[in-house]
């Protein structure tokens, strides 16, 4: 009879990806590294687990939406007091941090108990092309989003 194996915590290999969201569509590129930090592309992966990488993405200014959605997409956040909500649109928020778009949408597809704020400390999100993380000599992610 086989078992399932659970890989123990010493074992488990976590690897750094770089990943260019310049030209990306925002959505395709969101779950594609969710998918890479929640370690489904592994064949280690136990649902219960944090078996997954570390994800860097830059050029995060550089992400699409399509359609309409530069206008028309909105995000809210709320300050904690009364009248304390602000809406911004997703070109607003585009120009004045473009980091968050692509936090809010990979933090959106991770799970939403203590596992998921877990897996969301290992994305480090930047600006631009420069990134601080090349002591850990990141490799290039090569996305499926790419051939669409």
């Amino acid at each position: 009879m086989n078992k399932t194996v659970v890989p123990s915590v010493g074992n488990l290999q976590r690897d750094w990806y770089v990943v260019d969201a310049a030209g990306q569509t925002l959505g395709r590129l969101a779950s594609e590294i969710a998918k890479v930090l929640r370690g489904k592309h592994k064949p280690t992966f136990t649902p219960h687990m944090d078996v997954g990488d570390f994800i860097v993405v830059v050029n995060a200014e550089k992400v699409t939406v399509g359609g309409r959605k530069a206008h028309q997409k909105l995000y809210r956040r709320h300050s904690g007091r009364p009248g304390g909500m602000k809406v911004e649109t997703f070109s607003h928020l585009q120009a004045r941090l473009p980091e968050r778009i692509i936090e809010t949408a990979v933090r959106g597809m991770l799970p939403r108990n203590a596992l998921g704020r877990q897996l969301f400390r290992k994305l480090k999100v930047y600006r631009g092309p420069v990134h601080p993380h090349g002591a850990q000599r990141p490799t290039t992610l090569s996305l499926s989003t790419a051939s669409c």
